[in-house]
């Protein structure tokens, strides 16, 4: 396997994670996205819209992270990452996706150029909107995770699922932007236990970055 990649990028960071977690090799190839590398023509080759993460596997390129985590419960079912259950995976996804389709696609870097580039908008006011919906996304996650969920620290129990691996990235987002993190109890529970979980910590973007 091979992981087109950003080590700083939420969505490869996510992949990483699961990968880790179900402990299969893979190789990673980064992506300068502050360089513009993912607008070359050999990485539009591998993802036509110019993001990251890209698998390559079996002879095919896998792109956005939710499928690539998809196809790895299908074909690496252990641990499962999204509940077969369907009320369980029902709830799973949507905690994934207040993440993953509501907060991070508005504060991703290509947002944050054509707001600096296009919009004039100046650097304090880019983090105060970067803010603002990482606290609004925050607020809802905090409320919808299951209390009934079991003794377990993470936000569907016991064992991290699909959730938790969008969750952790974006806590880290997070504290790059001095988000508070005090109001999400919740979530700072499931970050804390994650980062004793080897899979998460082999994935941070500290433990990847170019040297």
């Amino acid at each position: 396997m091979l992981l087109h990649d950003y080590f700083r990028s939420s969505a490869g960071y996510r992949v990483r994670i699961a990968l880790n977690l179900k402990g299969l090799a893979y190789e990673r190839r980064e992506v300068m996205l502050l360089e513009n590398q993912q607008h070359s023509p050999e990485h539009l080759a591998h993802h036509p819209q110019g993001l990251v993460p890209a698998l390559e596997v079996e002879g095919q390129v896998l792109t956005q992270s939710l499928a690539i985590i998809d196809w790895l419960d299908a074909r690496h079912p252990e641990p499962r990452l999204i509940p077969a259950d369907p009320d369980a995976r029902a709830a799973a996804l949507a905690r994934a996706l207040v993440v993953g389709a509501d907060i991070h696609p508005i504060n991703n870097l290509r947002v944050m150029r054509y707001l600096a580039h296009d919009l004039h908008v100046d650097e304090f006011q880019r983090n105060a909107w970067t803010r603002h919906w990482i606290e609004q996304g925050f607020a809802a996650l905090e409320a919808m995770v299951d209390s009934g969920a079991g003794e377990g620290p993470f936000l569907g129990g016991n064992a991290p699922d699909i959730s938790d691996v969008f969750l952790v990235p974006q806590i880290y987002n997070a504290r790059r932007f001095d988000v508070p993190l005090m109001p999400y109890p919740k979530l700072c529970r499931a970050d804390y236990a994650a980062a004793k979980v080897e899979a998460f910590a082999a994935a941070h973007p500290d433990r990847v970055a170019p040297k």
